[in-house]
């Protein structure tokens, strides 16, 4: 049976003012997520990864801007009629915010600059709960140590009251985790959730995520520059580059037939049991504010042809393998 899409983004444009001029960091950006799956969204940083997340729900830091673009969530919601209809960036700011945390829900990458450090990880656990599911009291007690338990945190009745600095790294993202499932949502993003982890903790992590969006059936956007972390925790991968995404497949067949050449100078930089030696990507990716009209990943690419430079390649859907997408010249 095929999933129904739960979240659709179509052309997806986000630019900074500069000096010399807008500056695109994320363009032209096409992405679907099924219900119940989970999707891994990889490249370098600052290829605008974490921007296209903070773009599904409208924040954007400023100066920078959505200049083009929809995103459309296939949920229902008492407050906004035809959800799936409405494109999430025009919504008004007190709508969206009723969307955030309870239908789409995130774990930002750094766990301990985003937890208050004067309120107890209680207080702010309670406080979503307040908002979005109008408990208090007891009742939002109860509900906030239950979520710490679903999460594993040991002792949580007790350690309900410490403050984030009380807490390892592990255990604070376990508490992040807790606040974004609070309110049961059907979309988790994970903004690399594992970073800064040992390898131990990343893998108890991972772990969790996907008990979780087993018993919830959730969808995951898990945003990761690890491939390692890919492999064992998603269905289907989009690769990026400078702001597009270059490569879309099942994960299987990403690794087993990778196609762009950036995606094979990803995975042949790592290590591998049979590998002796480890082959680099020459060059750096381009600056935001001089992306070429054409491939930016020409000037590194060993098979680059003229018309690379000229303009960026279409998508190109590869017939003996459905769902694996490329915008490449080697394949149209």
């Amino acid at each position: 049976m095929t999933s129904r899409p739960l979240l659709s983004i179509k052309n997806l444009t986000i630019q900074f003012p500069t000096e010399s001029g807008m500056a695109t960091a994320v363009h032209e950006l096409n992405l679907t997520l099924n219900e119940g799956s989970i999707m891994g969204l990889v490249g370098e940083s600052g290829c605008g990864k974490s921007l296209t997340s903070l773009a599904i729900l409208n924040l954007i830091p400023q100066p920078g801007q959505i200049t083009t673009g929809e995103v459309y969530f296939n949920q229902t919601h008492p407050d906004i009629k035809d959800l799936p209809k409405t494109n999430l960036i025009s919504l008004p700011t007190p709508l969206i915010r009723k969307i955030r945390g309870a239908k789409i829900a995130i774990i930002p990458q750094d766990p301990l600059t985003s937890l208050n450090p004067v309120y107890t990880i209680g207080a702010q656990i309670i406080e979503v709960l307040s908002l979005h599911q109008g408990l208090s009291g007891e009742a939002a007690e109860k509900k906030a140590i239950e979520l710490l338990d679903q999460v594993r945190l040991p002792h949580a009745k007790e350690r309900i009251k410490d403050y984030p600095h009380q807490f390892s790294g592990g255990m604070r993202q376990r508490v992040m985790i807790a606040m974004a499932l609070s309110c049961a949502p059907t979309l988790l993003i994970a903004d690399e959730p594992t970073t800064a982890l040992d390898v131990t903790v990343q893998a108890q992590i991972l772990q969790l995520m996907r008990d979780i969006q087993q018993e919830n059936n959730a969808a995951i956007l898990l945003i990761t520059h690890d491939l390692g972390v890919v492999a064992e925790t998603c269905e289907q991968v989009a690769v990026m580059y400078a702001g597009r995404i270059v490569e879309e497949a099942p994960v299987h067949d990403l690794f087993k037939s990778p196609m762009h050449p950036y995606t094979q100078g990803l995975l042949n930089s790592l290590p591998t049991v049979n590998r002796r030696r480890l082959e680099p990507i020459d060059g750096q990716p381009p600056s935001i504010s001089a992306i070429p009209s054409g491939c930016a990943f020409e000037p590194r690419c060993k098979d680059h042809m003229p018309q690379c430079i000229e303009s960026f390649p279409p998508e190109h859907a590869i017939q003996d393998n459905p769902g694996h997408k490329i915008r490449c010249y080697l394949h149209t």
